[in-house]
This record gives structure tokens, C-alpha cells and sequence, in this order.
């Protein structure tokens, strides 16, 4: 196979594309504070202010769900098998992508990144997806999963001044379709990132998918992180 640190395709992508690693380190890292835009947010209307407090937070409540409702009936149809209980569905028609993220967690913008979703209160629960222009045919053309994710790790998902562990790496084919799958530990001054990676090729992209938690809540998130990294389908547009 070829060596994943010597391909050029590989050391174009993740070298010379300087957006992919800024933005993901975006994704990893507190300080400073991630600076994002919110997408599909409502504002409440002004009569607001003639209700309660009691009934203000109600109006709030509904506003915010409202947008995430209209996801998912936009694509009820398409995700009618594969939705779970506690999950929305993504569905990109354009890059040829779908994948669930758990309820509650909102949209942002973010430079660099194709999909962000995150906990806007537990800022390290978040999925990012990433596409970059490829001219491999498969993934294993880059390596095993173990020499992607060391690279990935290395040079993409992590600061360079974080200490990085890899728990696992495996292929798994789905449809046809070879994925790789990892697990690794990202250690910070203040907290430990505990994440979870899909990568995949198809349509000419290099897609990666990444999502995670502090390690603090780890063992309360991974079931539903992990549920996410499954869900996780490329088809061909």
C-alpha cells in the first residue's frame, strides 16, 4: 500500500490546504473562545413581552426546536429507516453525504469545515465534517487505518502541543464502501479530548468525519458519539 507520510496526494492535502488544520484545531482547543455563527436561529417576536416568565421560556423553547423540526421533515423520507430515537439527520444532496447528530446540539459556522454541529454549552461534544478533493480511488490506497490515523492525528485532529493517543483503527465496508474508523485521546493542559473519526473516499473527496466529548464525559457520551461515526454514509452523486 502506499505510505500515507510519503504520498503526495496525501502531503497536498493535508499540508497545503491550511484551512482543514486550522479549523480543526478550532474544534479542539478552549482558549481562546470559538468564534462562530449559529445557523437557523429565531429570534422571539416583541409581543413577548407581555407574557409571563413562565410562558417566555415556552415561546423561546419552541422557537428553537422549530428549525431542527423542519430538518427533519424536510427529510423524513430519506432518513425514515435509519433515523433513531434522540438523533437528527443530515442530508447533503450536493457532496453525497447523510449522517445523525444527537438532538439539542446546534449548527455553527466554522471556517474550513463543510458541517459543524455542537454543544453549545459543553463546547467539546461537537461532529465536524470535512471534504477535500482527492485522486485516490479508495481509502486503502492511502494506508492502513492505523498509518491514517497516525497521520490524521498528527497533522489534522489535534494541536501539534497536544500529547495524542490512538485507542483503535479499523476498516469496516458498508454497501461496497470502505471506511475507516478510529478512536483516540487528545491530552491538553486542561482537559482531555476523548474522539471518535470516519474517513472515507468517494466522488473525488477525501471525507472526514470527527466527533467527540471531554473526557470527564466520556463514558455518559460515547454510546450516542458513537452512533454518530456509524451513521455516517457516503453515496455517489
Amino acid at each position: 500500500m502506499t505510505s500515507l507520510q510519503n504520498s503526495p496526494t496525501l502531503h497536498r492535502i493535508l499540508l497545503h490546504n491550511n484551512s482543514f488544520p486550522q479549523a480543526q484545531k478550532h474544534l479542539t482547543s478552549r482558549s481562546p473562545p470559538i468564534s462562530f455563527t449559529v445557523k437557523a436561529a429565531q429570534q422571539p417576536s416583541a409581543s413577548l413581552t407581555s407574557l409571563d416568565r413562565e410562558k417566555r421560556r415556552q415561546v423561546i423553547a419552541v422557537g428553537s426546536i422549530a428549525p431542527f423540526v423542519f430538518l427533519f421533515n424536510q427529510h423524513s423520507f430519506s432518513f425514515a429507516a435509519e433515523n433513531k430515537k434522540g438523533f437528527l439527520p443530515v442530508l447533503d444532496k450536493k457532496d453525497g453525504y447523510s449522517f445523525l447528530y444527537p438532538f439539542g446540539w446546534q449548527e455553527v459556522v466554522i471556517e474550513g469545515q463543510d458541517k459543524v454541529f455542537k454543544d453549545v454549552i459543553e463546547p467539546l461534544e461537537s461532529v465536524s465534517v470535512n471534504l477535500i478533493p482527492t485522486g485516490k480511488q479508495d481509502i486503502t490506497e492511502f494506508g492502513s487505518p492505523q498509518e491514517v490515523a497516525e497521520t490524521l492525528i498528527k497533522k489534522v485532529l489535534a494541536p501539534p502541543t497536544q500529547k495524542t493517543k490512538i485507542i483503535q483503527a479499523k476498516q469496516q465496508d458498508v454497501e461496497g464502501k470502505k471506511y475507516y474508523q478510529f478512536e483516540f485521546v487528545a491530552q491538553a493542559p486542561n482537559y482531555t479530548r476523548h474522539a471518535l473519526s470516519t474517513v472515507s473516499i468517494g466522488n473525488g473527496k477525501f471525507y472526514t468525519l470527527t466527533t467527540g466529548a471531554n473526557e470527564r464525559r466520556w463514558e455518559k457520551m460515547k454510546d450516542r458519539l458513537q452512533t454518530v461515526i456509524e451513521s455516517f454514509k457516503i453515496f455517489d452523486v
